[in-house]
């Protein structure tokens, strides 16, 4: 797949970028992100291509998904970095992009089946792509919350930590709408049209339940907690654990409603 190509030669010239300028920390790299932008693109013409193929919107099967997800999460670093100014936008581009990479090498692993093929009948419902889309699109501001999370663990710097904390803020603040709207709204909305009732206490409506809970903790937190901030960090790195849970653990380890999606 190119798209992975591409992501892979993002990595490198972060890296690369890293290295040559780890004095100068107000350079910016000039070439990642065009190649993150360029493989987001390419992955959401892969979805159009298989939406096409099956008369549907590409996102009711694991493959997609993966596909769509790192899409959006492509597309976050590359207008992250178009417009953002603090000088950790490197580190930023670097944790994300290689979180796309091992999504995208899981959507190419056996254990991801990529047939190209129309959804059941439960699954054909506009209802269905918004709860998806919207989902995702939701979870890949996350990323990008979850990767300043771990940075502003990490940094000593008073002034860095105090930018990232305002990153990480932001991040989830516009996430938290999109994914609650897609997730939890549009996803009743969608399963009430499917099963005949909103909520089931199914496993994934579940985690996704709880992972929606602790990003509201977190907006608590941060917006009343003062000189709490290390600990909403921590509670961002929690609700991007519960997000991959929610997909991978759910998809793979427990039986529901959702099994075969």
């Amino acid at each position: 797949m190119a798209a992975f190509f591409l992501t892979l030669a993002a990595l490198l010239s972060t890296i690369v970028f890293i290295f040559l300028h780890r004095n100068k920390r107000d350079r910016k790299d000039p070439l990642s992100h065009f190649l993150l932008g360029a493989a987001g693109l390419l992955l959401l013409i892969h979805i159009i291509i298989r939406s096409a193929a099956i008369r549907f919107f590409a996102v009711t099967n694991t493959y997609e998904a993966l596909v769509f997800y790192s899409s959006g999460i492509c597309l976050v670093l590359f207008t992250y970095r178009m417009i953002a100014k603090e000088n950790t936008i490197r580190f930023i581009v670097f944790g994300g992009t290689v979180i796309v990479i091992l999504l995208l090498a899981l959507a190419s692993s056996p254990i991801t089946p990529s047939d190209i093929k129309p959804p059941i009948p439960a699954l054909q419902s506009s209802w269905l792509v918004m709860h998806v889309a919207l989902s995702f699109i939701g979870e890949s501001f996350f990323v990008l919350a979850f990767v300043g999370s771990i940075l502003y663990l990490v940094s000593k710097d008073d002034a860095r930590r105090k930018r990232l904390d305002r990153l990480i803020y932001t991040a989830v603040a516009i996430g938290y709408p999109i994914f609650t709207v897609g997730a939890l709204v549009f996803g009743a909305v969608w399963a009430q049209k499917a099963w005949g009732r909103y909520w089931s206490w199914d496993p994934k409506e579940t985690w996704a339940l709880i992972t929606w809970l602790t990003y509201t903790v977190y907006l608590h937190v941060r917006f009343l907690g003062k000189g709490r901030k290390r600990f909403a960090a921590w509670i961002s790195i929690t609700g991007f654990a519960f997000t991959l849970f929610t997909f991978f653990g759910v998809n793979f380890l427990l039986a529901g409603l959702h099994s075969y999606t």
